[in-house]
């Protein structure tokens, strides 16, 4: 991946991720991923490298018009092939410029984007002025495609992936997500240590982020279907073990599953938020469809809206304080009662960075759920800053919703 900024954090590098999962699909194995700054030396030495130990390089940026774009000077070094203009090139980049801009005519500058080093095949670019090319030179292949994202995988997608899948190894990588909420990633590592030291394939692999855990399995196999049936025993052995804690598989969140047991259930939900300040209403309302469960949500940040909005007692928030199991517990009870739904959820707590007392450290909560016949109350102790206090606090929300409704 060719580009200052990218090294610069300046722009997040998703044509890697793109490549890497297309490629795969294809059955192709991805071992190395470099990203290097616009400096020809630099350039040059991370392309030597690469075909020095694979078979095939793919570049990404560096095929612009101005002096820092140097993909084609740089594969002309390398391969020792000169730099050579074609002509039908050049003349679809002027038919362009006279589209776009009339009489103005293309700067001399932009002949660049027809130059190529001899022996190239063009890669058309249909969404985009700077065309990608290919290389063959000693068994290696050398592919350069523009770093514009929407350029990239347009041209991947029409020209590049269909003439690599002839060079795969007749086999595509399958992968699935399991996705598990209320466990950290050494205690689901425990209880499958036998399956993670005895896999071969399929494989597994453990990812924690943000209060979830991801497992990811893995297999190689001629189709998609036949790489499913091979996980399907694998899968069903973890769900056995982790049944309390696996909410779903691939794209599923977890406020998605929520929604469909409460539709399911015919459940109907208000919210009493104080800390996440309306972020579990938030991720609810992002489901298609959620007011067949969700009635209402009150924000209720002070004290005097707890009181008057939902009807907690002046006495308990004078007793205990609005960060406290008996306000939470009020505040799902009042939820509850006041929109006549099936299910209060409340959450109250100090997402800090200030609010701390000595008694109710930053990352104090309590999370309430209030039904016909219960109220329960959990509270966490979180480290970590004011947005992820209120993330984790908005994900444990929805875990408790998830395990009350199965």
């Amino acid at each position: 991946m060719v580009g200052t900024e990218l090294l610069l954090g300046e722009i997040v590098d998703t044509n890697a991720t793109f490549l890497a999962r297309n490629l795969a699909d294809l059955g192709i194995d991805v071992f190395y991923k470099s990203t290097v700054g616009d400096n020809l030396e630099r350039i040059s030495g991370v392309v030597r490298a690469a075909l020095r130990r694979s078979d095939i390089v793919i570049m990404s940026g560096g095929l612009g018009p101005t002096d820092d774009d140097l993909a084609r000077e740089t594969v002309s070094l390398v391969t020792e092939r000169p730099l050579e203009e074609n002509p039908g090139v050049l003349r679809d980049l002027k038919h362009w410029f006279a589209e776009r801009y009339g009489q103005t005519p293309m700067p001399d500058q932009n002949r660049k984007q027809a130059l190529f080093p001899r022996g190239s095949q063009i890669i058309p670019n249909p969404v985009g002025t700077a065309p990608g090319f290919w290389l063959e030179k000693d068994n290696k292949l050398v592919i350069a495609l523009p770093g514009v994202s929407h350029e990239l995988r347009t041209m991947f997608t029409e020209t590049v992936g269909p003439r690599l899948s002839s060079l795969g190894s007749g086999q595509v990588l399958v992968t699935r997500n399991l996705h598990f909420v209320g466990i950290g990633e050494s205690s689901l590592q425990e209880k499958l240590a036998d399956l993670l030291r005895e896999q071969t394939n399929p494989t597994l692999a453990l990812y924690a982020s943000g209060g979830t855990v991801r497992i990811r399995m893995a297999v190689k196999a001629s189709t998609r279907q036949v790489g499913l049936g091979q996980m399907k025993d694998l899968e069903a052995e973890i769900r056995k073990r982790t049944k309390e804690y696996c909410y779903g598989a691939d794209g599923q969140t977890l406020e998605e599953v929520v929604a469909q047991r409460l539709v399911e259930q015919e459940l109907t939900l208000a919210l009493a938020e104080s800390c996440t300040g309306g972020l579990i209403a938030h991720r609810l309302t992002n489901i298609p469809g959620s007011s067949a469960f969700l009635n209402r949500g009150y924000v209720v940040y002070s004290n005097q809206a707890k009181a008057e909005d939902l009807g907690v007692d002046p006495a308990t928030l004078e007793q205990f304080g609005a960060v406290s199991a008996e306000t939470a517990r009020e505040m799902a009870q009042g939820a509850r009662l006041k929109s006549q739904t099936d299910l209060g959820l409340a959450v109250t707590g100090i997402a800090g960075p200030t609010g701390a007392t000595p008694t109710k450290p930053v990352g104090l909560v309590y999370i309430s759920l209030a039904t016909s016949g219960d109220t329960i109350v959990e509270r966490h102790l979180w480290k970590g800053t004011r947005e992820q206090v209120k993330n984790r606090t908005a994900l444990m929300a929805l875990k408790l919703l998830w395990q009350t409704t199965k």
